[in-house]
This record gives C-alpha cells, sequence and structure tokens, in this order.
C-alpha cells in the first residue's frame, strides 16, 4: 500500500479483521511422510494414499499420543490485518512462528481505527481468573463507539501535525493507540497454529477451557478455517483429541 497525501486521510472505523492464506506448503501428507520415515523410510506419494484409513488412523494416533514432531514438516503464510493490540498478544506466540509487521518508522500509517461492532460482549463481570463477558446496555454500546473515534481523531491529528512539521515518523507514532489497524506476515507450522489455536479460540470440543480476547479469536477462526481445508485429516484429529496440541 503507498502512502496517502495527508490532505486526503480521513479517519475509518472497522470492527472486523481479515486473514489471507497467502501462500502455503502444508498437507496431511506432510505429517504422513514424517512420521513413517521413522519406521519404513522414504515413501511416494502414491504410497502414502494406498491405504486412506490407515493413514487417517496414524495422524490420530500421532495426535493422541502427543507425537508433535511430525506436525512441523509443513508451513502456510498468512497476512493479517487487525488492531496493533491483537498482534502484542499474537507475538506472545513464539515457538514456530515468523512474523513481519508493517513499519511506523518507514511509512506512514493510515487512519483505519477498531471500534467493536454490537456483537462484541462489553462488561466484564467476575474476579480475574474467574469472570465472564456480557452485553453492554444500547448506552454503552453508544459511548464506547463515540468515544473511541473521538480519541482516534484527536489522536490522528495530533500524529498528522508532527508530521507536518518535519517530525520523523517514528516520534510522532508514539501519539497513536493500540485501537489502530496493522497488517503483517505471519508463518507458522501445524504444531505452532495448533498451539495458538488451543489458547485463543473458545471450542465446545476443547478439553482444557480457554478465555480468549474476542478480537485475537476471531484471528483465530479465520486461520482455523484455512489451515481445515488445507490438512482435514490432522484437523479432524485436533478437534476428536480435545483441541490439545501434540
Amino acid at each position: 500500500m503507498t502512502d496517502t497525501p495527508a490532505d486526503d486521510l480521513k479517519p475509518s472505523f472497522r470492527s472486523d479483521v481479515t486473514v489471507e492464506l497467502v501462500k502455503h506448503t502444508a498437507s496431511d501428507a506432510d505429517v504422513l511422510f514424517a512420521a513413517r520415515v521413522s519406521t519404513v523410510g522414504e515413501q511416494s506419494l502414491d504410497e502414502l494414499n494406498k491405504d486412506p484409513e490407515r493413514s487417517k488412523g496414524l495422524i490420530n494416533y500421532l495426535m493422541r499420543d502427543r507425537h508433535g514432531s511430525p506436525f512441523e514438516h509443513n508451513s502456510m503464510t498468512f497476512f493479517i490485518s487487525a488492531p496493533i493490540f491483537v498482534f502484542r498478544e499474537f507475538m506472545r506466540h513464539r515457538v514456530g512462528w515468523s512474523y513481519n509487521e508493517e513499519s511506523g518508522r518507514y511509512r506512514e500509517l493510515q487512519p483505519v481505527f477498531y471500534v467493536p461492532d454490537e456483537s462484541r460482549k462489553l462488561v466484564q463481570e467476575g474476579r480475574p481468573g474467574k469472570y465472564v463477558f456480557v452485553e453492554g446496555t444500547q448506552a454503552q454500546q453508544e459511548l464506547v463507539g463515540r468515544v473511541m473515534e473521538d480519541s482516534y481523531v484527536h489522536a490522528y491529528e495530533a500524529y498528522q501535525e508532527m508530521l507536518a512539521a518535519g517530525v520523523a515518523r517514528e516520534v510522532a507514532r508514539a501519539v497513536l493507540p493500540v485501537g489502530l489497524f496493522s497488517s503483517m506476515y505471519a508463518t507458522c507450522n501445524a504444531r505452532s497454529l495448533m498451539h495458538f489455536l488451543g489458547l485463543r479460540t473458545q471450542h465446545e470440543l476443547a478439553k482444557v477451557p480457554s478465555f480468549p480476547q474476542r478480537e485475537i479469536e476471531m484471528v483465530g477462526e479465520k486461520m482455523e478455517a484455512a489451515w481445515a481445508e488445507l490438512m482435514p485429516l490432522t484437523y479432524a484429529a485436533f478437534n476428536a483429541n480435545g483441541r490439545v496440541a501434540p
């Protein structure tokens, strides 16, 4: 994306996130190749496809007994657009992940900001470690939208004022909020993605409960949908065994 002249920049607000699978080398066959080399040596793809039920059973066995390394011999790269606060949570996941995020040092950041829609639960009830989120009132929803939008507009005006005065981008960006949208490439393998999904999504099949922030869960759900199409046997085994990464 190229920078837009300052006079044309007007803040915009969105409540969604986007996730695009831009490239991959990922299939169930990758898991089978890696697992079977320890017992029968190198195999051709035709040999792996001769007995699909046996292949399904092997993947399920690997998942159930937590033999994790065969699930690392694949790669998926996603292009993700989400608020900065989502990426700060995301980057706590370090093993098996690589990231490159757009830089506010080298380009003028665009005024696109996150405002939750009415589906986002706004009120936290209970103490840390034992709480739930519940629906907000209409008044709370209107308050959140108004205050967020006003704050974003003022912050971006301050950013533009500093840039116009010749202040370096890396200094001026300090006034921008974590609700600003950013973008990044994130590359992972199936094992690291499963660990991410186990922590960052809620699911009825999960053995271990998780309480992710909704916005990062939205990203996780989109990544999960793309991965499920690439590796259906692995995905089925993940769900069948409680959504615990091997």
